[in-house]
């Protein structure tokens, strides 16, 4: 009886490849009927790197990303207002690396198939329900088979709700959570077959007024980008403000059309797309707790976050090392997911409240910005000899 994954994303495939490496048993149960390399750019960070590449992963990552060298802040006529250097180039020994999030996501399940077999993936199934209570060998889990519409039950030693902002188990576990909290920006984030600005690793963040544009290379001709609008004060996303539908270039492009950076053609970069995606931009509040005896949480369904720090993934990541090295130090279950509760669930809150500080910062200046990039280091972990001095997650 091995542990049981709900949601076979980066922070689930992650956990997966995690606890096989500590010697762990494992499953991964996936609601899609097929895991396709969807979605567009995100960024891991050197800390998440860092695992990835202790997992053996580091070959196959330079291979899809692209290093990232430079944040370069400006205005929309191009005048540059400060840089940051980034990944290496800050003093890391791990690169920040900008990817695919569809190829990241390939590049992990291939590894999690070859390590732990081709089985180990089950996609079209769905946890919607547990029982934990007076379960001594383990927890019951309820599956979903999306294509029979059958429910079967089964043991798993633990269960992990990596399922997502929308996470079923989260539900479960908080029902009195409430929808996600909206910051009143709505994104538009596509990818446009274009060539590298700049140093060809750098990652442009334009302002001005109500509007910002974050855009940079992703490998393959490609270029990332992530238009952001303020439309209302924050407060609950209602059924209205919509989620993750298809975006149209009708509504985002009249925000841009007159943004000309020189080096880079923002209105021909989002006409280019082929297709763009239409999201608000939520978070939640940090839970006070977690999980309870032998279930837990993980990545975005512990603890969803604005994108504005491109933390994201890389918080599940190190989500994921920390949760194997803890079951792989006891048999005591309920004890390991409370000790993988006390270092991250706090940790994790620190990095939602940074985001949505960095998101309020309004910082324009060269001063401004490299205080607010600096507190926001500090605040969630990224301390760069901090990291290059700590040991490694994976040892328990």
């Amino acid at each position: 009886m091995g542990v049981l994954i709900a949601g076979g994303g980066i922070g689930g495939l992650a956990t997966a490849l995690s606890l096989h490496a500590a010697g762990v048993g494992t499953a991964v149960v996936e609601s899609a009927r097929e895991i396709r390399p969807l979605g567009v750019g995100i960024n891991l960070l050197p800390h998440a790197v860092r695992e990835l590449i202790e997992l053996g992963l580091g070959d196959e990552l330079a291979a899809i990303g692209v290093a990232t060298a430079e944040n370069v802040y400006c205005d929309r006529f191009g005048r540059r207002i400060f840089t940051e250097p980034r990944g290496l180039a800050q003093g890391y020994r791990w690169p920040q690396y900008s990817v695919h999030r569809g190829e990241l996501q390939r590049l992990l399940l291939a590894a999690v198939r070859e390590r732990l077999g081709a089985d180990a993936v089950r996609t079209g199934a769905r946890v919607v329900g547990f029982d934990d209570s007076g379960q001594r060998d383990g927890v019951r889990v309820r599956v979903l088979d999306r294509a029979t519409g059958t429910v079967e039950e089964t043991a798993a030693r633990a269960l992990i709700g990596a399922d997502g902002l929308h996470s079923a188990v989260r539900a479960a576990l908080h029902p009195q959570d409430g929808p996600p909290l909206w910051s009143g920006i709505r994104m538009w984030r596509g990818t446009t077959p274009a060539e590298p600005f700049l140093t060809g690793r750098s990652m442009v963040i334009v302002h001005d007024g109500d509007a910002e544009l974050v855009a940079y290379p992703i490998g393959g001709g490609r270029v990332n980008w992530v238009c952001q609008v303020r439309m209302s004060e924050p407060g609950p996303l209602t059924g209205d403000a919509a989620w993750n539908r298809a975006g149209r270039l009708a509504d985002v492009l009249p925000y841009f059309e007159d943004w000309r950076l020189g080096w880079l053609d923002v209105p021909a970069l989002l006409t280019g797309g082929a297709e763009i995606l239409e999201y608000p931009m939520v978070d939640r509040e940090p839970l006070p707790w977690w999980g309870s005896g032998r279930v837990t949480l993980l990545g975005d369904a512990a603890h969803p976050m604005y994108p504005v720090g491109a933390n994201g993934a890389s918080q599940a990541v190190v989500d994921a090392r920390v949760l194997a090295r803890e079951l792989a130090r006891t048999d005591d279950v309920p004890t390991a997911l409370s000790r993988y509760e006390t270092e991250r669930r706090e940790a994790t809150a620190a990095v939602v409240r940074a985001n949505r500080a960095m998101n309020r910062a309004g910082a324009r200046t060269p001063e401004e910005l490299a205080r607010v990039t600096d507190t926001y280091r500090d605040t969630t972990g990224g301390d760069v000899r901090t990291l290059n001095a700590r040991a490694s997650l994976g040892r328990p």
